[in-house]
């Protein structure tokens, strides 16, 4: 195996770095590092250097880092999705339960009143203002169902609630796991007319951005609580504070502060602390160091967010290369003939494509010629060929 270095451009939890096998440095620069380790650093402005081959970012979100600049550059990107499922699950139900009973009204109450010495009678007076209602039997609408969404309908279903799902592109193993009790809606707009709370789990994309606007609101029960965990761009804040002005919105519960949600009357604005957990961040970095590390001595990929996965294990042949092209036609064929015109024996090959890259992984039976990558890269296309093993 070679010697690597990585940089860490946040702190990344010990108990994940310390997965690198012997060999690999821990650097205090990006310029010789062959992989990124990254949490929420913004990478989009930043210049890579050439020997840059991946980036994990400790985290789902990825609208920190360059994709598609990236990909350009043969740089594969990975993510963690699910790792910290759980850690915002959990917030998701907090903001619930702050939504359903005015609590944080409340303690604000008891603090502003410290020094009344008959708080405990005033209490018994005061305390209807903060009366709320329960969770069981309200309706919960999750707008979609993957590794969070699953979870939060799982518990809105435990917690006696009655729960609707909707995502159109859900993964056969989330289904396996979601509950039999969450009912299917076939369409969104099912999730706005019927339910008391929704809850939003889906990526910012150019299809999601602003998709709770005024036209989605105007569709939802009168009070509705909006709750929204997975990004701010996914709803239209000016939108949000008119429908809390009127009523038609009862509560608006978001883990992005800005300075439009910040202001908002009637919303509970948490401070992004969804991942916040310490099990959560030692989920994040085992799992990027693994992938990581995975790609760097195996050439394989696993959560890549601007590359395809393609898995061909541990090799056992006398020499692998890796080769990130672009998903045009002839290129493949263009590879294999290059390898029988050097009489090279592909054993193995795995290729997949994603979009306008595609990725394959060759196992030769013979060591390659000291000029294999060289003459690769002549090929139109080919953006990146390693020597995974001589």
């Amino acid at each position: 195996m070679k010697d690597r270095k990585v940089f860490c451009l946040n702190n990344i939890a010990k108990v994940g770095t310390d997965r690198f096998r012997a060999g690999y440095t821990l650097s205090d620069t990006i310029d010789e590092a062959a992989g990124v380790l990254v949490r929420s650093a913004d990478m989009k402005e930043m210049a890579f250097p050439a020997g840059l081959r991946a980036i994990a970012r400790a985290g789902a979100g990825v609208n920190n880092i360059p994709l598609d600049r990236c990909a350009e550059e043969g740089i594969v990107v990975f993510n963690t999705p699910g790792a910290n499922a759980n850690s915002v699950k959990e917030l998701v139900l907090c903001g619930m339960f702050l939504a359903a009973r005015d609590v944080a009204g409340g303690i604000e109450w008891v603090k502003a009143n410290k020094a009344d010495e008959a708080i405990a009678k005033t209490t018994e007076k005061a305390k209807k203002a903060f009366a709320g209602n329960e969770l069981q039997g309200k309706t919960l609408g999750v707008i979609g169902l993957g590794a969070i969404g699953v979870l939060v309908a799982n518990a809105a279903v435990a917690l006696g609630m009655q729960v609707y799902g909707f995502d159109p592109y859900m993964s056969v193993n989330a289904a396996w796991k979601l509950s039999p009790a969450v009912r299917h809606a076939e369409k969104v707009e099912e999730i706005y007319a019927v339910s008391d709370y929704v809850t939003i789990h889906v990526p910012a994309t150019a299809a999601t951005k602003g998709m709770v606007n005024a036209d989605a609101i105007a569709k939802m029960k009168d009070g509705a609580v909006v709750l929204n965990f997975a990004r701010d761009a996914l709803v239209d804040e000016k939108a949000m504070a008119e429908a809390l002005a009127a009523g038609k919105v009862r509560r608006y519960v978001t883990d992005f502060p800005n300075p439009v949600s910040a202001a908002m009357d009637k919303a509970i604005v948490i401070p992004h602390l969804g991942a916040s957990t310490e099990e959560a961040e030692d989920n994040c970095a085992v799992m990027a160091v693994d992938e990581l590390q995975d790609y760097l001595d195996n050439g394989n990929i696993l959560h890549s967010v601007n590359y395809p996965d393609v898995n061909a294990g541990v090799c056992e042949t006398a020499a692998r290369v890796a080769i990130l092209h672009r998903n045009i036609p002839n290129i493949l064929s263009q590879i294999t003939t290059f390898f029988g015109s050097q009489g090279l024996n592909i054993e193995n090959m795995a290729n997949k494509s994603r979009g306008e890259y595609a990725y394959t992984l060759l196992d030769l039976g013979q060591a390659m010629p000291h000029d294999t990558v060289e003459q690769l890269r002549k090929i139109e296309g080919v953006l990146r060929v390693r020597r995974v093993k001589e």
